[in-house]
């Protein structure tokens, strides 16, 4: 199950109290105050792992505190810190304060950390406030109180490049025949209900990740079918593949088709058009006219899109797609 939101609280460990204590040996009579410190409370720590790929493990669980210190002792012994509790999250997680929205980490790379709940200070013991004038403190600090929040947590895949387009362009199909990918393929509508990732291997040193974006239709940016539930996972990805049903039972114009979904994308985030596009026109096998394609083409690249044009099904064109991907990402990086 691909789960790429959650609301969870998060309660750092309170401070330990400081003590009142005072010396009692036999031979040290006048020992004084020997009150120790109260131990820090633990933090509340997200670290990012990419052995994780959804959110599903806060469908379950959504409250987490760290242990509290410990309260200090007598013979100025000080208490032990609590522990610090670590939580983990897939790469690409931005953690967000319920309650004001305000980003207050992007963990995007393995390993990486993010204090979220702060652990109280101990308390000071009364040891800690002897001096010349007073010296047999009866008082001592109680321990801060640990920071508690509500987050919101935010998947948002990282791909080099995103497979965008309306249901039925042939996204699932593409991705299925470019890597390993095993996505669900049907024709009906929305039959990917969540993306899907795989890595194209375009040599040995040379590696892309691909995300299947669930299909997009008009509205989506307002919440209408699923877009905006996944509009968010184009935002990482380097380059879009906008796919184009151009068979001859298709049910939209190719052209009206690239419009409505670059208008959705637009309204979601107007930076996603900056993006660089590759327009691919799929099911070509199931086209009669071939002439078509000729007049696709040049209509694209007149507005400065690269085009393609593609079977997933018999193969065609898609070592064409390969070497055009290649030429972007590498061979530019390597001039």
């Amino acid at each position: 199950m691909f789960v790429d939101l959650a609301k969870i609280y998060v309660k750092a460990g309170d401070g330990g109290n400081g003590a009142i204590a005072f010396l009692r040996e036999k031979y040290r009579p006048f020992g004084g105050p020997a009150g120790g410190d109260g131990g820090k409370g633990g933090d509340v720590i997200l670290v990012a792992t990419s052995r994780k790929h959804t959110l599903l493990d806060f469908e379950y669980r959504t409250k987490f505190k760290a242990q509290n210190g410990e309260h200090g002792k007598g013979k100025n012994q000080a208490g032990r810190d609590g522990e610090d509790l670590i939580i983990e999250v897939p790469v690409g997680t931005v953690v967000k304060d319920a309650q004001t929205g305000e980003v207050i980490c992007d963990l995007v790379e393995d390993g990486q950390r993010c204090v979220v709940a702060k652990g109280g200070k101990g308390g000071r013991g009364n040891a800690r406030f002897a001096s010349p004038t007073n010296q047999a403190p009866k008082y001592a600090e109680k321990g801060q109180k640990g920071e508690e929040r509500w987050l919101i947590l935010e998947l948002k895949l990282i791909a080099d490049v995103g497979l965008i387009g309306l249901p039925n362009a042939g996204k699932s199909t593409l991705i299925s025949k470019l890597t390993k990918a095993k996505p669900k393929i049907a024709d009906y509508p929305f039959t990917t209900l969540s993306p899907v990732l795989g890595v194209l291997e375009l040599s040995e040193e040379h590696r892309l990740v691909l995300a299947d974006i669930p299909g997009l239709i008009e509205g989506a940016s307002q919440g209408k079918g699923l877009g905006l539930d996944f509009l968010r996972h184009i935002e990482r990805t380097k380059l879009l593949l906008h796919l184009l049903d151009v068979s001859d039972g298709r049910e939209k114009d190719p052209i009206e088709a690239f419009h409505t979904v670059n208008k959705e994308l637009e309204q979601y985030s107007p930076r996603l058009l900056e993006k660089e596009h590759i327009v691919v026109a799929t099911k070509i096998d199931a086209l009669s006219d071939r002439s078509f394609l000729d007049y696709l083409e040049n209509y694209f690249k007149e507005r400065g899109y690269e085009f393609c044009s593609i079977s997933a099904i018999t193969g065609e064109g898609l070592e064409n797609l390969r070497k055009l991907l290649f030429e972007r990402f590498f061979q530019r990086t390597m001039v």
